[in-house]
């Protein structure tokens, strides 16, 4: 072992060795260029003092690892995490850190912009006037209060966010905007994005991440298949070293049967070359000891115009409803308009689905792509039959369990997905599927639509939850604002702290991490990490601390109050305010 710049040294030395035989095999010229770039980059490791302490105190101890590894590359890396280990919490605690490149351009799958926008604003206590959204449609209310721009206008689009956060899909379009404006910061989320060379997403983005000065690459899983796939992205992040496709496929990708360059060669070389120059990769199994047992996150999506209409038609005649209820005189009366009150409560939650489908295909997608092996949890059946259909049209191995599958087959089907590494997906009812199952290959968990009754979300999350599970589990709730999501969200938050009062004597809720609209700092926690401290394993005495509900909310009409939007100042603030 020696360093790069003795290696003509040792050359030299050993071509001059006699009465000995020695053969030399020289390092590739590609390999000397990467480890050349690399070390020239300048080591900001002291930059690390600059993370807000409000950030660093809630960093898990591998996360801390990750940031300081990116620092050490100069801002410039591929972050390979498996998923579920906060890589974009580490993204946002290395540009904390940067301040003085700001502004920042975030380019993310279009079903995780508004994620984004929450996790900037809570992470970083940025006003969420100063985050930039470019998105194709304005649908439902802004409760964020981030600046929403339209992509699908004929109007200049200008990017003068202090984050500016884009689909994939947007940059062909923006590219000589997103040129000119030169961003120094560019996160580049779910990477894999970029493996197709010839799609013009890649084409489009390569420019504006190879001008960057800090460029944060995240991917659970960048390479999908072979090494092909992953020479963009580390083309985007060392121009200068991968600018010859040929020189990394003859290395690198020989031996494939399906055409150039689709094989695989020197891989342990390749790997090493790039854990030590621009990857950091964590598994699981490798951080388990510091991840709590569950962790729940929101996730909130995007709808289109269409669907939000006829939602908001529905809201505006429940509202009409209330009025009339109110001021109805006889008894017979209010009881006949609570009854069709409950009935179009119904038919928004019907329909409030059926809105919510092809958004919740479209994150399904981005599930899809990091390749694990999930759960995906819905109550309507057309919700359950969409999900079904697009997997199956995706080509992605999946059981199905719902009313309608015979209990005599459900075994097999459990079995199935707990033993075949290609059968990645299992889509089940709330009520069907929630109960009586062991599905622990599963270490994701999504929600696709909410039930009224917690306790069904609860043994529905612990189906991968159980005896027999070795990994941390991750929960995914796909949220929509201005539909039934409001109204059941603040439902089974309170019908959980009257359980959890009255069973255990402390209150319990569906806590969830990054909660937007709330600040690290301002946010009631039972611990130091916002991981650890909203975790379903702690112990009773842990929620102590938690703050009691200012004002419980009696009756169906009081969260009805939340779709008037001249809600007064004297009306029931939510405890588990939403965005």
């Amino acid at each position: 072992m020696f360093p790069m710049s003795s290696l003509s040294t040792a050359e030299s030395v050993l071509n001059d060795v006699t009465g000995s035989n020695v053969e030399i095999e020289n390092l590739d010229p590609m390999v000397r260029r990467a480890i050349t770039a690399a070390t020239s980059l300048p080591d900001l490791q002291d930059q690390y003092d600059k993370i807000p302490s409000s950030i660093e105190a809630k960093l898990l101890p591998f996360q801390r690892d990750g940031v300081r590894f990116i620092l050490k590359h100069g801002g410039r890396v591929l972050l390979a995490d498996e998923m579920g280990l906060g890589k974009t919490i580490q993204a946002i605690a290395v540009v904390s850190c940067i301040r003085e490149a700001w502004p920042v351009l975030v380019i993310t799958p279009s079903s995780l912009r508004l994620q984004w926008a929450s996790m900037i604003n809570q992470w970083l206590d940025i006003p969420s006037s100063d985050i930039l959204v470019v998105m194709s449609q304005l649908s439902g209310s802004n409760r964020g209060g981030f600046n929403i721009v339209p992509s699908n206008t004929k109007r200049p689009i200008t990017l003068d966010g202090v984050f500016n956060i884009i689909s994939y899909d947007v940059v062909p379009k923006l590219q000589p905007l997103l040129l000119a404006s030169d961003f120094k910061v560019v996160i580049a989320d779910e990477s894999h994005f970029l493996k197709n060379a010839q799609a013009k997403r890649t084409t489009a983005s390569l420019p504006i991440l190879q001008r960057a000065d800090y460029k944060i690459l995240l991917s659970g899983t960048p390479a999908l298949s072979r090494p092909i796939e992953l020479f963009k992205q580390l083309e985007a992040l060392y121009p200068d070293v991968y600018k010859n496709v040929h020189d990394y496929g003859n290395r690198y990708c020989k031996g494939g049967v399906f055409g150039l360059y689709q094989g695989a060669s020197n891989h342990e070389e390749l790997h090493n070359l790039m854990k030590a120059t621009l990857m950091i990769r964590r598994l699981k199994k490798d951080v388990l000891l510091e991840l709590p047992v569950k962790r729940r996150q929101q996730i909130f999506l995007e709808l289109g115009n269409e669907e939000m209409r006829k939602i908001n038609a529905l809201f505006r005649e429940l509202e009409v409803l209330k009025i009339k209820t109110k001021s109805c005189q006889s008894k017979e009366e209010a009881e006949s308009l609570k009854f069709s009150e409950k009935n179009l409560i119904n038919k928004i939650y019907t329909d409030s689905a059926e809105a919510k489908i092809p958004a919740v295909l479209d994150y399904l997608g981005t599930i899809i792509e990091a390749g694990c092996k999930f759960l995906i949890f819905a109550h309507h059946q057309p919700m359950i039959d969409s999900i079904h259909k697009f997997l199956l049209k995706k080509k992605v191995g999946c059981i199905r369990i719902d009313g309608t599958t015979p209990s005599a087959s459900r075994q097999a089907l459990v079995t199935e997905f707990q033993e075949k590494d290609s059968v990645k997906a299992a889509v089940l009812s709330i009520k069907a599927g929630g109960v009586g199952l062991t599905l622990t290959a599963a270490s994701t968990v999504i929600f696709a639509e909410l039930s009224w009754t917690p306790g069904d979300m609860i043994q529905a999350e612990d189906r991968a939850h159980r005896i027999g599970q070795v990994s941390s589990v991750n929960v995914y709730y796909l949220l929509a604002n201005d539909t039934v999501d409001d109204i059941i969200w603040d439902v089974i938050q309170n019908k959980l702290e009257n359980l959890g009062q009255m069973l255990d004597g402390h209150e319990n809720s569906l806590q969830v991490v990054g909660q937007p609209g709330r600040s690290p700092l301002k946010h009631k926690t039972t611990g130091s990490s916002p991981l650890k401290h909203k975790t379903i394993g702690s112990s009773p005495s842990k929620h102590k601390n938690l703050e009691s509900s200012p004002l419980k909310q009696k009756t169906l009409h009081s969260f009805m109050k939340r779709c008037d939007n001249s809600q007064s100042d004297d009306e029931p603030k939510h405890k588990y305010p939403r965005q």
